[in-house]
Order: C-alpha cells, then structure tokens, then sequence
C-alpha cells in the first residue's frame, strides 16, 4: 500500500467545504477548522498552510471559505 501525498489548493478546499455544506454536514457559519474533522489528520497540516498563504484564519466562517456560489434556480 502506497502513501499517496494530496496537494491541498485553495479550490479543493473550497471545493470539499462547498460539497460538506451541500450535504448538511457542516453549516456555512461555522469556523473554518471544523473542517479538520473530515481531513485525515497528516494533512491537515498542508491544509492549514494553504489557508494561511490564502490569508484564510481558522476561526474564520467556512460560508468565507466558500466566497460567491452560482445558484441554478434563482
């Protein structure tokens, strides 16, 4: 079994906060580090690190993370 090592971007973090709200698991409001509960704990480290480069706080609001969405039906 190989390790396999994700490059965490902005946008699939974005991306992986957009889908976690989308299923109701996590709520726009709450802050960014609850998302740490869904990331394997080795690479939250890297997350973090793109957050920070991003100008993005932990205690910020996820629905921050996730900036404009597109609504299909308005």
């Amino acid at each position: 079994m190989s390790l396999s090592t994700i490059q965490y971007s902005i946008d699939l973090i974005q991306e992986e906060a957009r889908e976690l709200v989308r299923k109701g698991v996590v709520s726009r409001q709450q802050p960014i580090y609850s998302l740490c509960q869904f990331i394997p704990a080795r690479e939250w480290a890297c997350v973090e690190q793109e957050l920070e480069k991003c100008n993005y706080l932990l205690r910020d609001r996820i629905g921050d993370l996730m900036g404009k969405e597109q609504w299909e039906n308005d």
